[in-house]
Formats: structure tokens, sequence, C-alpha cells
């Protein structure tokens, strides 16, 4: 009852779960087996600290803490009488609570997509540990205040960092496995290589003897340009895969006793170049692939505003059909009111003015009918493109002007969609316009729909006949500024050179779909072809 108040303002739970306890003794399993594997130049366990902190969630971490106390009880328990309780209890206990505070203290920078407080993790938690080792065997043992040095401190602080650069990127790449990435294409066959020739590098330098130590640092040297590869390739994940391999391919050839102390004064030297190199390749790395994230943020909102485009475009031709299918209707009860009339005065006897209404009918019907078709082309939707070009509304516009010459369409435009056929009819006719206006003197119109590889398209040309002359200044500027827009939505370009407009149109898939409404199926019914 007296600690009820106690469990009311600080919602104590104090309920043990199980998976807590097996991560604890997991990780004390780990902890064993690194540190036996382990030099002091080359420590695995500040690795699988930082790497266990990454991977669980921080309601876990208190198991965390109790597994690596678990570990020290056992292994520090007998050196009580040599060392002292104090030293066995506080050092034992304040190491993993300080790097988990570290870790904590990055949580808000991990949701980022630069990687690069990786490092400041590693670094940061190498010093604490080492300083926390140092200091408290100097204050809590004195009788080896002579063996406590900052050359052991800077040994120390070295192979710690390079026991994170081991488990802390692998631990980073599992829990951004579903952040896709992709490599240059064509270079997928870079990873399996270049991790080979590390090892085998590795491998060579190890079978070298000890007299021979230029040959060796020169191999562990060598070792870098494969690393530098995958990280130019690949990002952040080239370069943690690349370190880890590195570390792993250098640090496991070294001779370990097992015991506190074990150092391999031969290799110390590769391993600070190695954890200089490491840091800048994840450096590197992690710049890599934040400009890719960026770039691919770009590229999404950029296919977003062209797809939003070209739907907003076919939304435009929906509605001009149905005001094409309005004037229809409305033209076919104007048919039927003078057919009744023309009757009814033949019925009368009054046929000469029968036969002049039928024939101011038909040729203001056919004028109507023509001008409904400029307005929405039904012909593409059973025929295609060029049908619409040769024999609807645009077709009788352009023989009026006299100017035009007879258009050379090549190619089948029913292999593409409805709407870039809708786009290319639109640019066709307002590039035609646009010089019909601008410049003097006949025009010949060439266009030709084809494929290459999976890419679908067409090219329409609108040039003078005269090659002697030339577009000018105001008419091309005026044909960007009129096509660009239509053009660019589909994936095309308007060129102006010398005489002549150049359009190019390509089918675009569709990569983003209105999150509500119509869909660009339901907007254009497909082509009854």
């Amino acid at each position: 009852m007296q600690l009820s108040w106690l469990k009311k303002e600080f919602h104590l739970n104090l309920r043990i779960h199980p998976i807590g306890v097996v991560l604890a003794v997991l990780y004390a399993l780990s902890y064993w087996i690194a540190r036996g594997t382990s030099v002091d130049q080359f420590y695995l366990p500040a690795g699988v600290r930082v790497a266990a902190l990454l991977l669980a969630p921080p309601r876990y971490w208190p198991y965390l803490i109790a597994g690596e106390y678990l570990f020290f009880a056992q292994a520090r328990f007998p050196l009580i009488e040599k060392y002292g309780l104090a030293w066995v209890v506080i050092a034992s206990a304040v190491l993993m609570p300080t790097v988990a505070l570290i870790v904590h203290a990055h949580r808000r920078l991990m949701a980022s997509n630069n990687e690069s407080w990786l490092l400041s993790v590693a670094v940061l938690a190498a010093l604490s540990v080492s300083l926390l080792n140092q200091g408290l065997a100097y204050l809590l043992m004195p009788t080896l205040h002579d063996a406590v040095s900052w050359t052991g401190v800077a040994r120390y602080v070295i192979g710690d960092y390079l026991g994170i650069l081991i488990f802390a990127p692998l631990a980073l790449l599992w829990t951004r496995r579903h952040v896709a990435y992709v490599a240059t294409r064509g270079w997928s066959f870079a990873l399996p290589v270049s991790l080979g020739l590390i090892v085998l590098l590795g491998l060579a330098a190890m079978r070298l003897p000890e007299s021979n130590a230029i040959a060796k640092h020169s191999l562990h040297l060598a070792m870098m340009f494969p690393a530098i590869a995958l990280t130019c390739l690949y990002g952040w994940r080239g370069a943690a895969v690349s370190v880890v391999t590195l570390n792993l391919t250098i640090g496991l050839t070294l001779q370990s006793t097992g015991l506190p102390g074990s150092f391999d004064d031969t290799t110390f030297l590769s391993q600070q170049i190695l954890a200089v190199t490491g840091t800048t390749l994840l450096l590197l790395g992690s710049t890599i692939s934040h400009h890719y994230h960026r770039f691919k943020q770009r590229d999404r909102l950029g296919n977003r505003a062209l797809d939003l485009a070209r739907i907003s475009h076919l939304a435009s031709e929906q509605d001009m059909r149905e005001r094409a299918l309005h004037m229809k209707r409305i033209s076919d009860d104007i048919d039927t009111s003078f057919s009744k009339a023309v009757e009814w005065l033949k019925e009368r006897g009054h046929h000469a003015p029968a036969m002049d209404m039928l024939r101011s009918n038909l040729a203001h019907s056919l004028q109507f009918r023509e001008q409904m078709s400029l307005v929405y082309p039904t012909e593409i939707e059973y025929s295609g493109l060029y049908v619409a070009l040769r024999i609807g509304g645009i077709a009788e516009a352009w023989n009026a002007t006299d100017r035009i010459a007879r258009p050379l369409l090549a190619g089948d435009p029913c292999q593409l969609s409805l709407g870039l056929q809708l786009a290319a009819y639109r640019s066709l006719s307002d590039a035609v316009g646009l010089l019909l206006r601008s410049e003097h003197g006949y025009l010949q119109i060439r266009t030709r729909c084809g494929k290459r590889g999976d890419t679908r398209g067409i090219v329409m040309t609108i040039a003078l006949l005269d090659p002697t002359r030339r577009l000018t200044r105001s008419t091309a500027a005026q044909a960007m500024e009129l096509l660009g827009g239509r053009v660019l939505a589909y994936g095309g370009t308007v060129q102006c050179r010398r005489n002549r407009i150049r359009l190019t149109l390509i089918e675009m898939p569709v990569t983003y779909r209105v999150p509500s409404g119509l869909s660009t199926d339901q907007i254009m019914p497909p082509a009854v072809l």
C-alpha cells in the first residue's frame, strides 16, 4: 500500500518478458565469444554492444544491460581478491548504460537518410568506454597506476572503434534492409568480385613472413581499392560491407591469447590506416546514398508531376469528347427537323424550295461536323491517328488553306495509346496553326510511329517546303511555349531547327495514381482498333 502512489505516479512495470531474458542470455553468450577472439587493438565486444543496441528496441535495453553484467559477473568474480570489489562492481555496471545513452542521443538522426551518424556513435562509444576503463582502473586500483597511460587509451580507443566498425554497419544494414538502392546497371557482379579480391589480398598478406613488413602493409593498402569501388557503386551499403570485410580479414589473422592485453605490434600500423580509411569510406558512402535518395525523391516528384499533367490533358480531352457528343446530338436533331420540313414542302408541291433547303442543310451540316471533329476527333478512337488526319475535320481545314502538301504518314499509330495519339493530334494541330499564322510559303508534314526497345513513340516534323528559309526567332519561341508543356508531359522534346519544327512524343508508363477519383483508364476509354 505504501508504494501504490509510486506505481501510480511513475507507472512502474516490473513484469519480466521471456523474450528479454532470452535476449540477455544470447547477448552475454555473444559477448563471451567475441571477447575470446579479440585483442586490445581489435576489440569485438565493443561492436557487439553497439550492434545489439541498434537492433533491439529501447524497451529491451535493460535486458542487454543485465546480459552484459551477467558476463562480467562470471568473468570478474575471481578477480575480486586481486583488484577489489569496487572495481569489479562499478567498472562492470557503467559501460553498457553509457553506450546506451550515446545511441539514444542519436535516435533522432537515425530517421534521416544520412548514415554518417553511425561514425559519431562509434567515436563517442570508443572514447567513452576506453576513458571509463582507464579512469576507473586508475581510481579504483591504486596498485596499477603505472599500467594506465595515454598510449593504452589510444590503443583501446582504436581497438573499440575497429570492433564497432565490424558489427554496427551490419546491424544498420539489417535495420535498413527494406530501403531500396539500385547500383549502376551492369555492375551487379562487382560485389562478389570486390569482396573476393579483398579476402585474397588479406590471405596473401597473412602468408608473408613477419620480416617482410613492407610487402604486407602494401597488400593491406591494396585491399582499399576494391572497397572504394564498392562505395562508389553501392553508396554506404558498399562502404559498410567493404569496411566489415577489411576489418575481419585483417583482424581475424591476428594472434590472440584470449586474455586481456593481447596485442600485435606488427599489424597495428595497418589497422590505424584501416581505421582512417574505413571512416572515410563510410562518410563517402553516406554522402553518396544521401544524394541518391534526394535524387530519387526529386525523380518521384517529377514523375508524379508528369503523370498529373497527362491526367489533366486526358481529362480535358474527355470534356471535349462530351461536348462533341452533345454537338452531334444537336446536329442530328437539326437534320431531323430539316428532313421533316423538306418532306412537308414536298407533300404540298413546293419541290424547288424543298431542294434548296435540303442542299443548304447538307452544306451546313457538313461544315458543322467538320468543326465538331476539330473539337474532338472521334475517328481516333475507332481508326487511329492517321485516319483522323486524312479524313477528319482537320484535313478539310488544312486543304482549305492551299498551303499544305499531302502529309507523309509512316508507321502504325494504333500501337500507341489513345492518350498519346490525342496528344500527337493536338500538338500537330497547334504546330501547323502556328506556322500558318507566322510564316509564309507551303508546309510539309511528316510523321513516323515506331518502337525502339521497349519504348514506343511518334516523331512529327512540320517544315517549310523552301529549304533556304529559316524559322524566325519569334516563331521558334512561340513554338517552345505553345508545345513544350504537352510534349514534356509525354516525355518528348520540341526542336526548332532551320526551317522545321520537330516533335517527339514517347509512351510513358503511369508511375503515380490519383488517390481518389477517376483513374487514367477510367477518364479515357481504350480505342476500338
